[in-house]
């Protein structure tokens, strides 16, 4: 029973960790507009910024998504913790655009050598027979910190002094006590290599895997590309459209979006990794049809709505993916594979926030948003269909 106390302890430390991590990457998110002031660019800067974030993270993982199954998680996670501090720097620096462009870049680099290491640790430093709970507290760990991030942020910037500093000087405070606890932690890879070692790899999965990883990866690929769109253009929406100056009230809307994921995830206990696949389709489809209610009606309500039903299907979705991969990969391969996954869902984030920006200019906000809902609705079609005719059946943990 102590040892059982003690590991969840360790478990629940080293989520804390990742969830500092992943609030950096989120926190310019209520900013943007202030930035947009300051350097006078374009709504599809705003989203070019925003994806650089993604490739940042794309790269990583397919340069070194493998590294922490080599040299150990610990070495790998402080590696990240200097690149998120990094990050921060550079907002604090900014001067011109092209330090807005490097900090999102850091923040993706240091959130690409997070996902896969940080997932994997976490699921590992919990005690035996905790795996399903293990991999709640890592995805919760992940997502409360992204939701974490831009209401931190837009609470400070509205009743806080110094709304461009302050936010990112209290992150480094933040990385500075997580990367003392993360010194006190246990490594959990027992038999490590040298660091040259670690190859860049392509994406891809062991072939147990692949049956799992084709219907998981389809899920994740439409929740992150929901989540990515919406972060990067509702506060822009909000000011626009509804005349939401409140940055603290736009933080909260994309928080709620965050922190819905994580009740979509915890709910996935109760119906299975394979029914909360599909369930967290049919999720998404409906949180784009109150989007684009609340584009063609400019409700505030009804983004609110979007944000928590749009998000509780993200999270069944994503946790279902993540558990099914992980429980059917072995285990010097796990954070690779995990890896891996992100790679798909991150390009989800990229390739739709740049094709939003794109067509604000030609037809506005509204219209962009909502030729991205029918894109989206169809994708989501295509996916649930997928998945209904190819069930996932994961293995066990």
């Amino acid at each position: 029973m102590d040892g059982d106390r003690r590991g969840w302890r360790t478990c629940v430390l080293g989520a804390a960790v990742f969830a500092v991590c992943m609030a950096g990457t989120t926190l310019p998110t209520p900013l943007y507009g202030l930035y947009q002031e300051k350097f006078g660019f374009s709504e599809l800067v705003v989203t070019v910024v925003y994806a650089v974030y993604a490739f940042g993270v794309i790269g990583v993982l397919l340069l070194a998504g493998n590294a922490s199954d080599a040299v150990g998680r610990r070495p790998v996670l402080l590696w990240g913790l200097g690149l998120s501090a990094a990050s921060a720097v550079c907002f604090l620096c900014a001067t011109a655009l092209g330090w807005l462009y490097a900090g999102r870049l850091l923040s993706g680099l240091s959130a690409g050598l997070f996902t896969g290491a940080a997932t994997a640790y976490v699921m590992e430093l919990a005690p035996p027979g905790g795996a399903s709970r293990a991999t709640f507290v890592a995805t919760a760990a992940n997502m409360g910190g992204l939701g974490c991030g831009p209401l931190l942020a837009g609470i400070l910037a509205e009743y806080a002094p110094d709304p461009l500093y302050l936010p990112f000087i209290v992150h480094l405070v933040l990385v500075a006590a997580s990367a003392a606890v993360l010194v006190g932690l246990p490594e959990t890879v027992r038999e490590r290599r040298p660091l040259r070692t670690v190859r860049p790899q392509r994406p891809g999965v062991p072939p147990q895997v692949r049956a799992v990883f084709g219907p998981a990866a389809t899920a994740a690929f439409v929740g992150f590309a929901l989540f990515g769109v919406f972060t990067s253009v509702s506060p822009a929406f909000l000011s626009e459209s509804l005349d939401v100056h409140n940055r603290a009230v736009s933080g909260l809307v994309v928080a709620l979006a965050f922190f819905a994921s994580t009740a979509g995830q915890l709910a996935v206990g109760r119906f299975g990794v394979g029914r909360s696949l599909p369930l967290g389709c049919a999720g998404l489809l409906a949180g784009l049809a109150l989007l684009a209610g609340a584009l063609w009606w400019d409700l505030l309500a009804l983004v609110v709505a979007s944000a928590v039903v749009g998000g509780i299907g993200q999270g069944l979705a994503f946790r279902g993916a993540l558990s099914a991969v992980a429980a059917a990969s072995p285990a010097d391969r796990r954070a690779a594979v995990i890896s891996t996954l992100f790679v798909v869902a991150y390009a989800g984030i990229s390739v739709p926030v740049i094709g939003v920006g794109l067509l604000v200019g030609p037809i506005g906000l509204e219209g962009a948003g909502l030729v991205f809902i029918g894109c989206m609705a169809a994708l989501v079609g295509v996916a649930a269909g997928y998945l209904r005719r190819h069930p996932v059946v994961p293995a066990e943990a």
